[in-house]
């Protein structure tokens, strides 16, 4: 996998930016929101394929990181744990706009639809993210380590790190989470 950082910033730099930003200094979080702005659209862009849709995501995103860098622990990248904090703003993101496209349905009289709710029921993931909602009912705990390794494409070794379980259990959680996800995807069009 290619390196995203932008501007020339190394992951070590990256990780330097983010321990400044996480002890205060301002003008640090504002350099590294910069620099890891272009990773999180991408990754919002793999969930949410219209880019209306990936950019709120986005936004959502920077949001957290800048007001809860606090809770990122240093353990292992700050670009792993940026990665989740993306796929979980695209995965509320998501869900707020298929409550909208549900809302939406309900008046008959409106003739043109709304293209944010429209690209959610036309969006190339959405088997995708039904499927983790249905798998996150009774299974929470497979949903994050499966997403991270099977769209994200992150090391077991990575999101063991991330999620702070051991190697074992992250592979044995993606297992399971793909057993339960395969009928589900199966069985969408």
């Amino acid at each position: 996998m290619s390196d995203m950082t932008s501007e020339g910033l190394t992951p070590d730099e990256i990780d330097e930016l983010a321990r400044q930003a996480r002890d205060g200094d301002r003008d640090a979080l504002e350099a590294l929101l910069a620099a890891v702005r272009p990773r999180a659209l991408h990754v919002c862009r793999g969930v949410l394929p219209h880019t209306p849709d990936a950019e709120d995501a986005c936004q959502e995103a920077l949001l957290k990181i800048a007001t809860r860098i606090g809770s990122w622990g240093g353990r292992g990248r700050f670009t792993t744990w940026m990665h989740v904090v993306a796929v979980n703003s695209a995965r509320s993101t998501y869900r707020r706009m298929r409550n909208q496209a549900v809302a939406a349905e309900l008046p008959s009289h409106l003739e043109t639809p709304d293209p944010r709710t429209t690209s959610v029921i036309a969006g190339t993931r959405l088997d995708l993210l039904e499927a983790m909602e249905i798998i996150e009912r009774d299974h929470p705990q497979f949903v994050e380590p499966l997403l991270l390794r099977d769209v994200y494409g992150l090391s077991y070794e990575e999101i063991a790190q991330q999620v702070g379980a051991p190697l074992g259990t992250v592979k044995a959680q993606i297992h399971h989470g793909r057993k339960l996800a395969r009928p589900l995807l199966r069985g969408n069009p």
